[in-house]
């Protein structure tokens, strides 16, 4: 077996005008049915526990900081640890969802990841807090390379990015619900419980999964014109391909360089927002809760608007490797403006800001997500997830651990906001230098 890349003009058959398959001149008709959605909202429901979970570090960090006197560089250590071991937890998992299914492999990460957010409750030092982000790290790695698997394996390629943006949107409401119900469980109940309840979220939703999921083919509940409609792309060898033989392809350092620049970014706002609110605006955990509340709200719409952008523009006959970097192109534009939150004294016109440029990290997200399924066959896709996942966790732990030794010399967040506004651009810059055409790689025997 071997992988070749067939050029991109051959990929035609993915367009709406020229897919002739009978189940998808139905795609208007209820015939088709729907059930396809379902397996997209517990996608959806896994990755707002997943977000829940790794937040509420980050949303105590003010109080835990003066309670345990913690500096600045020991609490980037202890996200540096989760950025290491998400780090390692991506190849591992990726290797994971490609060799025992998503059903095993998704099972699998949120027991882990949801052990270890319970943990955090009997740390008592940064050695002990930075044990259990380690172990929280592994686990949540498992989440996208789960979901994105499953999103290839249960939606056509023109319904992908879409998809992938519905159930991307669960980080921000993740993002929601963690600094209304965080501060609210701490304040009443004491830190500890905050990490044990929302820990305990993952269990409710693995019954869920088991009782739920099973791979399209298998499922007696999916009709057989959903099926054929699911299956209607060009059909995919189903030869296991090693992570390590896609290293040499252009297209998977595209995704890995991207990953790398852009993911730093969205963990420095899970991380040190609540910290940036505290120390510039003088925002207390009693009152920090709405500010984030309006930034996650806007990143969720941002999730939804990126991948029906994307989806839209090939539905009206752009051809798959437009459409997509087209739509990057647009949020990466509108990250820009963030730079000018560093300045201004109204927490409100930061507030604006930062919420423009976390809905267009998740729009960008939605569609660097979807050029996975786009570049790659089903069987590597939980591979090639999981090496740029590494690859945005390792930029996500540089940038940690940059962020606390920064802050400590200068106080100040302007370098770290003029990083956070050039790195979309320069990113697209390198996918489209990477991969000019999005030729897709293909597995032959």
């Amino acid at each position: 077996m071997k992988l070749e890349t067939e050029p991109f003009k051959k990929q035609v058959v993915l367009e709406p005008q020229a897919l002739q398959h009978p189940a998808v001149a139905e795609t208007a008709s209820p015939k088709v049915g729907n059930f396809r959605w379902r397996i997209c909202a517990l996608l959806f429901f896994a990755t707002t526990i997943n977000y829940i979970d790794r937040q509420v570090l980050g949303i105590l960090a003010p109080q835990l900081q003066a309670d345990m006197g913690w500096t600045e560089v020991e609490y980037g250590y202890i996200v540096t640890a989760f950025q290491f071991a998400y780090a390692l937890g991506f190849l591992l998992m990726g290797h994971i969802m490609d060799r025992f299914g998503t059903k095993k492999g998704f099972s699998f990460a949120i027991v882990l990841w949801s052990l270890a957010a319970m943990l955090h409750a009997v740390a008592r030092s940064v050695f002990g807090f930075g044990l259990a982000r380690f172990g929280l790290g592994v686990g949540e790695a498992g989440n996208f390379p789960a979901a994105i698997k499953t999103v290839s394996e249960w939606f056509p390629k023109k319904e992908r990015s879409f998809a992938i943006g519905i159930f991307n949107s669960g980080a921000n409401i993740g993002a929601i619900l963690a600094p209304l119900s965080v501060p609210f469980i701490a304040l009443y109940w004491g830190w500890q419980w905050a990490f044990i309840i929302t820990g305990a979220l993952g269990f409710v939703w693995l019954a869920f999964w088991l009782m739920t999921y099973k791979k399209p083919q298998e499922h007696p509940r999916l009709s057989p014109q959903e099926l054929a409609y699911i299956q209607s792309d060009v059909q995919e060898h189903e030869e296991k391909i090693p992570w390590a033989r896609l290293l040499p392809y252009r297209q998977t350092w595209a995704f890995a360089l991207a990953k790398f620049m852009t993911d730093p970014v969205w963990w420095f706002y899970l991380y040190w927002l609540p910290k940036y609110l505290n120390t510039t605006h003088g925002l207390t955990l009693d009152k920090i809760g709405l500010p984030l509340v309006a930034i996650y709200i806007f990143s969720d719409l941002g999730s939804i608007a990126g991948g029906w952008l994307s989806s839209f523009l090939i539905r009206k006959g752009w051809s798959i490797n437009l459409a997509r970097k087209f739509t990057m192109l647009v949020c990466a534009l509108a990250v820009i403006p963030i730079f000018f939150a560093s300045i201004t004294s109204s927490l409100w016109v930061a507030v604006a800001l930062i919420s423009l440029a976390t809905a267009a990290h998740q729009g960008w997200s939605a569609n660097l997500f979807t050029l996975v399924s786009d570049l790659f066959p089903r069987q590597a896709v939980g591979s090639v997830v999981g090496i740029g996942g590494m690859a945005g966790a390792v930029g996500g732990m540089v940038i940690s651990t940059a962020v606390g030794y920064i802050l400590s010399l200068t106080g100040s967040y302007v370098s770290v906001f003029i990083i956070a506004s050039m790195a979309y651009l320069l990113a697209l810059v390198l996918i489209q230098l990477l991969a000019p055409k999005l030729e897709p790689v293909q597995a032959r025997a």
